[in-house]
């Protein structure tokens, strides 16, 4: 089945070109970053008035829960290997060492 078409008003067809200060670029683009966003959709949310995500998050922040997102994503990996009976345990054993001082480094990032 082939996607709805979109009405005019949705679409994206006007685009607007202007002219800025490195300096002023810059800035945006720490924002839209920050923010987890295109340079487009900061100022595209920026100029209609639609809401922000409600807080800045760091590009540090923002690598610390993708890497924290990973650890999880294998936790559930080597959870459903031994629950189908797949493990082998001086396997899991070492993989859950290596995963116990992955969370203990993140631990000690997080407090400073």
């Amino acid at each position: 089945m082939a996607r709805p078409k979109k009405e005019i008003r949705e679409l994206k067809a006007i685009h607007i070109s202007f002219r800025t200060t490195v300096d002023n670029y810059l800035i945006v683009a720490h924002n839209a970053e920050s923010y987890g966003l295109s340079i487009a959709d900061y100022i595209r949310k920026k100029i209609t008035g639609k809401p922000l995500p409600r807080y800045k998050v760091s590009p540090y922040e923002r690598k610390i829960f993708v890497e924290l997102s990973r650890i999880g994503n294998n936790i559930n990996q080597l959870a459903m290997k031994v629950h189908l009976g797949q493990n082998q345990p001086e396997k899991l054993t070492e993989q859950l060492v290596e995963l116990q001082r992955v969370l203990s480094d993140v631990k000690q990032i997080m407090v400073k």
